[in-house]
């Protein structure tokens, strides 16, 4: 589509190719998903803030990653479900394509930041539970969420500006449901193989960086556990990490096999699935491991129920 020019100033996201009916039940399917996303995260983060048996610092983290979840699925999520409706491909300006990119990458980056210092929580917890509440304090744990807001966000400007910097001259035709960045290279006529090979590179920084001390701090969990003599006191023990596990391990395995690779113009379809999962599934999953694997926060929602309907009822 751009013909003889060199740069683009909009974009084509191809959306997900099929019949107007198969595009329709993907739209119904979608929106329940980013839907249940928004009201779960929502519930989450309302029943921490106002029920006083959750102010910890788990908690507290996982506010902050509950609107990361919410940010992150509205940055990619209305756009394709807008496409969805359109009878061919949706077009996004450069601008609204660079923000797109940006954010999508920096709040990723931010959550894996998160996770990182929820790993380490977790281990002070299990690990040093007398000194838990001097090390996590409340000076701490806003440091870190601070810091891992501010990484996210500047870590990213450079990965993004040398993306657009490039030279679109091929087409600008992006087949995924969004602003790509694998799609993108693939369009530019410039050699893009150092640009790939520093964008895995920084890949493996922000994934492994964050990894190391996740994996480091549940060797240590894993072995203190073990030597708890009950095996009630066991399940109790790992009953307060099985939730930030579980993300971990969905979480990690989806961008390793998204973002950890040298050549970063992988297949359209293989991006488009993993991309999937990254946006749309795994945010619809984690309201749903956070409540459901935690008796905390399951009373606490109850309470809140039995408040609500007591108010609703006089």
């Amino acid at each position: 589509m751009l013909g003889n020019h060199t740069s683009a100033t909009e974009f084509y996201l191809v959306g997900f190719p099929g019949s107007e009916n198969l595009r329709h039940v993907l739209f119904a399917i979608f929106c329940f998903f980013y839907l249940v996303t928004l009201v779960g995260n929502t519930v989450i983060i309302v029943i921490v803030c106002v029920d006083k048996r959750l102010q910890s610092p788990m908690y507290f983290f996982l506010v902050h990653l509950s609107i990361l979840e919410i940010l992150v699925t509205t940055v990619i999520v209305p756009v394709m479900l807008s496409g969805l409706l359109l009878p061919g491909m949706q077009s996004i300006s450069l601008a609204g394509c660079v923000a797109q990119l940006f954010l999508h990458l920096a709040l990723g980056t931010t959550e894996f930041s998160l996770l990182g210092a929820m790993a380490v929580d977790r281990y002070v917890a299990v690990c040093n539970p007398l000194r838990y509440s001097v090390i996590m304090n409340s000076h701490t744990c806003n440091s870190v969420v601070i810091v891992s807001w501010v990484f996210g966000f500047l870590f990213q400007i450079w990965p993004v500006y040398a993306t657009f910097h490039l030279n679109y001259c091929k087409s600008n035709v992006v087949d995924n449901f969004f602003c790509d960045r694998g799609q993108l290279l693939k369009l530019s006529c410039n050699n893009t193989i150092f640009i790939e090979f520093i964008l895995f590179l920084m890949a493996v920084f922000v994934l492994f960086g964050s990894l190391i001390p996740t994996i480091v701090s549940y060797t240590y969990i894993i072995a203190t556990i073990l030597k708890i003599p009950s095996a009630s006191g066991r399940r109790k023990a790992f009953s307060t990490c099985a939730s930030h596990f579980t993300c971990v391990i969905i979480g990690y395995g989806c961008c390793l096999f998204l973002y950890v690779k040298p050549k970063q113009t992988q297949a359209a379809d293989y991006n488009r699935v993993v991309s999937l999962m990254i946006s749309i599934v795994t945010p619809f999953l984690k309201p749903f491991i956070f409540t459901l694997r935690n008796d905390k926060v399951i009373e606490a929602l109850r309470d809140g129920v039995k408040r609500c309907y007591h108010l609703f009822k006089s």
